[in-house]
């Protein structure tokens, strides 16, 4: 299938940001802009969602199903996704997993009165750091931060607690798909090679940040569903152009990427197949492919090795 470029869709949102610049250049006026969607032709045969989130101020306090619990609710499918912090002001939040081990009847009371956002694990960010959130796992984004997210593309979201903004919550909803447990913190990131590094991965996707030098061909195999969105520098993709705050995507093809002056960095998310050891092959100014480095099986075992070091958090809550 061809690569497509992808076209951006903006969402006002209430805890949004009026200036989105590099990522988006058009005016917005005074309109508080929460969310960038991505999207191609493909899209509503895709499995998976890349956005771009702008919080301001603090988004509400959440939660998503699994695909178990929403297709019980009559929904498509759940949500699990992971985010990389783009920016992320000094003293920057995000809750993720609660403090404690709740029962089914805290957890009610912790709904009900509003204290579940003073349960949540507050944890402080800095730019580059990578989170997966699981479905099922309550969890916040704070003020001053930029976030690239992934995700599967079920967009159901019950909100918990949304700070006297006074939209719906969905507070039975929320107790069926809640976790009421603690959770892991920052996906420990793993080098896979010196270009490739693993942001973040689970049975849904695979998250990568990819850095190419300055002036390199690269060939980025897309043997299933895979998004790319630039986060700096410039270059070709396929003989169109690509920079900061764009992305395509891609299946069943490959990319061929022309670096410009100041190299590309990007990220990368592919759906439902196994960490990919040939992601990425480098060419010589002649066209021919460089020599691997690391081989294929040390960058499988460098996957093996990050799965192992991230505890995913415990399912159901405490009886």
């Amino acid at each position: 299938m061809p690569i497509h470029r992808a076209k951006s869709t903006r969402h006002p949102k209430p805890w949004g940001m009026s200036d989105l610049r590099p990522w988006s250049t058009e005016e917005e006026g005074w309109v508080a802009i929460g969310e960038i969607w991505f999207d191609t032709p493909e899209s509503p045969a895709s499995s998976l969602r890349l956005k771009l989130l702008f919080a301001n101020e603090p988004l509400s306090v959440q939660v998503h199903p699994t695909d178990e619990v929403a297709r019980g609710m009559g929904l498509p499918g759940g949500k699990t996704e992971a985010w990389y912090v783009v920016a992320a002001e000094p003293g920057a939040r995000i809750g993720l997993g609660l403090t404690q081990n709740l029962t089914r009847e805290q957890l009610f009371h912790a709904l009900r009165d509003g204290s579940i956002a003073d349960l949540l694990l507050w944890r402080t960010v800095m730019t580059g750091d990578s989170y997966l959130v699981p479905a099922g796992t309550v969890h916040a984004i704070g003020a001053g931060l930029i976030v690239a997210e992934i995700q599967q593309r079920a967009d159901v979201t019950f909100r918990m607690f949304d700070h006297g903004r006074g939209r719906e919550l969905h507070l039975e909803q929320a107790m069926a798909a809640a976790h009421g447990t603690p959770s892991p913190g920052a996906f420990e990131q793993f080098r896979l090679s010196d270009s490739r590094r693993l942001l973040a991965t689970c049975p849904e996707f695979t998250f990568e940040r990819i850095d190419l030098p300055a002036s390199s061909t690269w060939a980025l195999e897309a043997s299933c569903e895979s998004w790319v969105l630039a986060l700096s520098g410039s270059g070709r993709v396929n003989g169109g152009t690509i920079s900061i705050g764009e992305a395509f995507s891609a299946r069943e093809d490959n990319a061929t990427f022309h670096t410009g002056p100041s190299g590309l960095s990007a990220l990368v998310a592919y759906a439902n197949c196994m960490p990919h050891s040939r992601l990425l092959r480098r060419f010589d100014p002649q066209g021919r492919e460089a020599p691997q480095k690391p081989h294929e099986a040390e960058v499988l075992a460098r996957f093996s090795r990050a799965v192992a070091a991230y505890a995913r958090p415990s399912r159901g809550i405490v009886p």
